[in-house]
C-alpha cells in the first residue's frame, strides 16, 4: 500500500479529517482525536503511524518493519517503517481499529454528531 492509498483509505473512514499538522506530517483526526499520521519524505521513503489495543504493542514492535511510534509510543501507538512489511488488508484493518480505538474514546454526544457507532 503507498501513501496515495493509505490517505484515500483513511479519508473514507467515519468522522475522518486530514490535516497537515509539524508542516509536513498528514495527520487524520476524528472528533479532534489523531488516529493516524501518514509522511512521505522527499526521496518517497513513507511511514504510517496510528494507535494499537495495549495489549498488542509488544507484538507489533516486534514484528520487522514495526517502531513505537517517536513522541506516540506512551499511548501505544506503532509506525509502520516499511510499508511492504505490511499487507493492504492487514494495514486497513490496522488503521480502522486504530481510528475505533479512538472514536470509543469521543464522548456519546461527540460520536452521535459526528454519526459514529
Amino acid at each position: 500500500m503507498n501513501i496515495a492509498a493509505v490517505k484515500k483509505f483513511c479519508a473514507s473512514l467515519p468522522g475522518a479529517k486530514g490535516e497537515i499538522k509539524w508542516q509536513v506530517d498528514l495527520v487524520f483526526v476524528v472528533g479532534g482525536k489523531m488516529f493516524c499520521v501518514a509522511f512521505e519524505d522527499k526521496s518517497k521513503h513513507a511511514t504510517v503511524s496510528f494507535k494499537v489495543d495495549d495489549d498488542l504493542f509488544l507484538q507489533y514492535t516486534d514484528r520487522p518493519g514495526f517502531i513505537p511510534a517517536p513522541y506516540m509510543a506512551r499511548a501505544k501507538w506503532v509506525q509502520v517503517n516499511d510499508l511492504k512489511a505490511v499487507g493492504d488488508a492487514e494495514l486497513k484493518a490496522l488503521i480502522k481499529r486504530s481510528h475505533e480505538l479512538v472514536c470509543m474514546k469521543l464522548t456519546k454526544k461527540l460520536r452521535a454528531e459526528l454519526g459514529l457507532f
